[in-house]
């Protein structure tokens, strides 16, 4: 049986991106680049201690993006990939995850750098990113072993922009 699940942000991301093209495709790539989050004022006092942190995980919604295909080729990428092995935005529930770095926060305003995400996009949840919880000691990154360096360079193009 499928389960609705709703979510209503709790704020809002603004970056320099309006579009798709040309926009980073990870926060690696989009190093110094300035944005804001505006909390709404109802979840204000839940930044109380955040600006102890020096990064933070944004996770958010990718509202433009819409339907999926369950092979994708991604942006580093020339071969079809599985797309739960992918970042690809266009998923069938579409959800986003950045870690940014916290530079300042007034009343309910994050300032952030590093962002990689479309200016107005709805933003569902934050957390404090904790290098000790968040970066196991061994990993493998499967077929992006030889590509993650990609990222920092790698701009976005039109290959999920939503198709009418």
């Amino acid at each position: 049986m499928t389960q609705t699940i709703l979510f209503a942000p709790i704020g809002t991301i603004h970056s320099p991106f309006t579009e798709l093209a040309g926009m980073p495709i990870q926060p690696a790539g989009a190093k110094g680049i300035k944005g804001t989050v505006v909390i709404e004022t109802q979840f204000s006092e839940a930044l109380a201690d955040l600006n102890g942190f020096t990064h933070i995980i944004l996770i958010y919604h990718f509202h433009r993006a819409q339907g999926f295909s369950l092979k994708t080729k991604p942006f580093l990428d020339d071969t079809e990939r599985g797309l739960f092995a992918t970042r690809a935005p266009r998923r069938p529930n579409p959800i986003g995850i950045s870690a940014v770095k916290l530079t300042n926060i007034v009343d309910n305003v994050l300032h952030v750098e590093n962002i990689d995400i479309l200016d107005g996009t709805p933003l569902l949840d934050i957390k404090p990113y904790v290098p000790e919880f968040d970066s196991p000691e061994y990993i493998k990154i499967g077929w992006l072993a030889s590509k993650s360096t990609g990222a920092k360079k790698t701009k976005s193009d039109e290959r999920f922009k939503n198709r009418q």
